[in-house]
């Protein structure tokens, strides 16, 4: 019975040391994505509408479990947008709003794999003929961070890369 009670007790330890270091590391992951951001990319506001070329600044505020990205993206006179995604981390799971697509707050839901916070949107109403979407914020280097979207066409029920949008810190 005590050899029973020690290993339960070195298995909770070792949980909580090992549920510890996954939060240290989301910490420390986080405030890489941390401050100024800028940089070009492309936009399409439906899967069957023509890809817009857009410049975009972004400001990142991060601490041990959350990050705030808000920012603007625009193309000449034809377009120009807010851009927000405001998350929470748990571990390695993230949860959150994202604003960008014109059709209200959306919720966001995922995980980090590596570099890349893989997201599930939820659009507030119907986008691109359902509310689902997918959303990939990823660290490129030292300095760069990736913003991607896809969705799928419901003509064609093929994935479509609504948004690619690559910064630089600035």
């Amino acid at each position: 019975m005590i050899k029973v009670l020690a290993c339960s007790i070195a298995m909770a330890t070792a949980s909580m040391v090992t549920a510890g270091a996954a939060y240290a590391d989301e910490s420390a992951f986080l405030k890489t994505l941390a401050g100024s951001w800028s940089g070009n990319g492309t936009v399409k506001v439906r899967t069957n509408a023509p890809t817009i070329k857009v410049t975009c600044r972004f400001k990142s505020d991060t601490n041990a479990a959350s990050l705030a990205l808000i920012g603007r993206c625009t193309s000449l006179m034809i377009f120009s947008r807010v851009i927000s995604a405001n998350l929470k981390a748990s571990g390695d799971s993230y949860t959150g709003s994202y604003i960008g697509a014109g059709s209200g707050t959306a919720g966001l839901g995922g995980k980090r794999n590596g570099d890349a916070i893989n997201l599930a949107i939820r659009w507030a109403k119907e986008v691109n003929g359902d509310r689902s979407a997918e959303m990939t914020i990823k660290k490129i280097g030292a300095s760069g961070m990736r913003l991607t979207t896809v969705d799928t066409d419901p003509a064609t029920g093929r994935s479509v890369v609504t948004s690619r949008i690559d910064l630089r810190r600035s």
